[in-house]
Formats: C-alpha cells, structure tokens, sequence
C-alpha cells in the first residue's frame, strides 16, 4: 500500500507511524488561512466546483499522485473522502461549469489498464449542508443552499464514475445513490456500487472506564475547526447547560476539541469556575475516566459519529440527538439516552447525573452492542471482499493475457 496524503504542521510527527504500515508515504503540506479560503469560495463560483474541492485541488497534490500512477503498477485508487477523489481523475474532467466531461468517461471506460477507483464516502456532504441551511443566519441560508446543490452534483458524479462506493450508513448510502440518479439516466447496478461498511472500533485496545459515583462532570467533545462539531457543542452550552446548572449547581462542563472558536473560549474565561475548554488533548482516558456524562449534541451531519461508538466502548453513558444516532444501531434508553430539544437534553444529562444506576445500566449495554456489532475484526469483511473480488479479477485477466 502506497499512502498520498495532505499534513498539517502538527501532524508530521505521526507520519513516522505511517510509514511502518505503508510501503510508501508521500506527504503533501497544508495550511489553511481565512483569506485564501475565501478566494477559493470566490473561485468555486466561477468553476461550478464546490468549495472543499477547489480549496484542496493542490498541484504538488496531482503530482504526486501522477508520478505514481507513471512509475508503479497500482491495481487499485483508494480515495479517502470526497475532497480526495478529484486526484483519481484527470485535471480536466470537469468542465467549467462543474460537469463531468464525458470526453474523460469515454476515455476511462475504454482504458485497459486502469486501476479500479473506490470511493471512501465518510458522509455523504451533501446532506450535511443541506441541514446546516436551516441552522445558519437567514444571510447564509442561500449560499450554503446553492454550495449544497454543487456538492450533491459532485457527489452524484463521483458515484457514478468511481467503481465502487463505500457509506458509512445505510442512510448516508441512500443520500449517495440520490446523488447519483439526479446527475446520471444509467440503469445502475446500485448493490454493486455502494456497500455500507460502517465505522468500526477496537474493542482490544479499548477497555471500559471505571465509573465515579459522586462525580458531575459532563464531557463533550469533537475536532471543533468541522463546523457541524462547533455548531452542536455551541447549542449545548448555550442552550442546554444552563438548564442543567439550574437544576444541579454542582455540575461541570469540560470541552475537548481540536481548534476551539474564540466564543468557546470566551465562554470558558466568563465561566472559569465550573467550564473548561482544553483544545486538543493527547490522552482522553483521564477525561472519561473523571466523567459522568458524555454529552454528543448534533444538529448538523452525515455519516456516523466515532466519538458515540469510542464512548460507549469505553463504557460511558451517553446523551445525544436522533441525528446523532442516525447511522448506529444503538435503542434509546437501552444504550444511549435521545432527546433534541434543549429542555429534553437538559432533562437526560440531569437523569444521569443523579442516577448512578442508569448509568451503568447504559454502560453495561453500550459495551456490549460496540462488542457485538461495531469492533472492526467484523466490520471490515465488506472492504476485504471488495478487494478480494478485485484481486480475483486482476489474477483472471492476467491468466487471459498469457
């Protein structure tokens, strides 16, 4: 496996550890910057092309991947997220408004040689902004509205050029299927096309925490520069913190997260005495270990949320939102806690601060459904059978050859 990947400055120390599972690595630097963020939002109006994917179309990036597509035999592209399959495809596959250049599907379905595209959809993003339209500023509610309709066209053609597609959920597979049918009149064989391989974690590695009785702190967490992230966490302690801390005085409120926005911050510094906002940790262990609750709140997204299936593999009593859940085959009140609106999430994470045994009740089952259903020594078949199934053809057409 030959692995080509964007890091930012913070990150270069881990390509050390990528390099002792890949063949090779070949890295590529990013910084990103307001300023040159909005002359590609400027840009992307102009090309038809969604902003994610004129803001991460790096020439040093086609490079990479170019040189190695001339100097090694590569059977199989493996693009990791939608900003990544842009690098699978000629520089001009899209015209200028946005479209497909069918001249490029032409030439790729007559290619002999050419490697199977996968792919690797952690959301399907159209969706994501088509619900970030009814959170945002009436101002923005039209851009954000005309950026989804870009994406889900992006999206849909990418479906429908890539060999195969893998989703997360089956609700994520549904919207990328939706995506492909409004952009191609191909009777498509859609359960050959996009497979659901959900997010899958390591039951081994993660052991459950040994839950405090008398503690009241409630953890929330996520990578905060990811709007959706920001935008949930925003509303919790906006809206539904101060509900809880009317109820239960004691109560305090960790955020942990990657690139906290400045208003976290201003929150935290006007509430020192019972909030803290950490930025990025290196350990979490010793904030679930201290935790009561772990509070998910999601009002915006697509795919599934790691951070629910780590927490409940830890052992922790979750509270989060019906879209939170989406895509997680987890039973309200039987392994996790639901509610949406803030007197309702106030009302579950009050429940578990003063009900020991719910939350433990919450923990044994959430464990045991990570166990079951989500560690990723079962999880991963569908990805080895695809490849398999690719590895078999590969072997079929080289018997033919000789």
């Amino acid at each position: 496996m030959t692995l080509a990947s964007f890091v930012r400055k913070e990150e270069e120390e881990h390509v050390i550890a990528l390099k002792e599972v890949c063949q090779e690595v070949y890295t590529v630097p990013i910084r990103r910057s307001r300023l040159v963020d909005a002359g590609y939002w400027v840009r992307s109006h102009f090309t038809g092309r969604p902003f994610l994917i004129e803001r991460d179309d790096l020439q040093e990036m086609r490079n990479v991947v170019e040189k190695l597509l001339k100097t090694q035999t590569i059977d199989v592209i493996h693009a990791d997220q939608l900003t990544m399959t842009q690098f699978a495809l000629p520089k001009d596959s899209h015209d200028v408004f946005g479209g497909m250049n069918n001249n490029h599907v032409l030439e790729r379905q007559n290619q002999v040689d050419k490697p199977f595209l996968i792919f690797d959809a952690h959301n399907a993003v159209w969706t994501i902004l088509e619900r970030m339209s009814d959170n945002v500023p009436w101002y923005m509610r039209l851009l954000v509205t005309i950026e989804a309709r870009k994406v889900k066209k992006y999206e849909g053609e990418i479906v429908t050029e890539f060999d195969h597609t893998f989703a997360v959920t089956e609700i994520d597979r549904t919207s990328l299927l939706s995506a492909a049918d409004s952009v191609s009149n191909e009777n498509l064989s859609r359960d050959k096309v996009v497979s659901v391989v959900p997010i899958a974690v390591d039951t081994n590695e993660i052991k459950p925490v040994q839950l405090i009785d008398t503690s009241h702190f409630i953890l929330t967490l996520g990578s905060l520069q990811y709007p959706p992230n920001a935008d949930g966490i925003r509303w919790f302690f906006q809206e539904v913190f101060p509900i809880v801390k009317e109820n239960i005085p004691e109560a305090q409120l960790t955020i942990i997260g990657k690139n906290p926005p400045h208003d976290f911050i201003r929150f935290a510094d006007k509430n020192s005495e019972f909030v803290t906002v950490t930025g990025y940790v290196p350990d979490l262990e010793p904030y679930l270990q201290q935790a009561a609750v772990l509070a998910i709140p999601v009002r915006a997204g697509g795919g599934m949320r790691v951070r629910i299936l780590e927490a409940l593999a830890y052992g922790e009593a979750v509270v989060t939102t019906t879209i939170g859940l989406e895509g997680i085959d987890a039973k309200p009140g039987i392994e996790v806690l639901v509610a949406d609106s803030p007197q309702d999430f106030a009302g579950a994470v009050i429940r578990l601060l003063e009900d020991f045994e719910l939350r433990k009740e919450l923990s044994r089952n959430g464990r045991r459904l990570v166990e079951r259903s989500y560690d990723w020594r079962g999880v991963f078949k569908n990805i080895d059978d695809i490849y398999q199934g690719i590895e078999l053809a590969n072997q079929r057409d080289n018997a033919f050859d000789e």
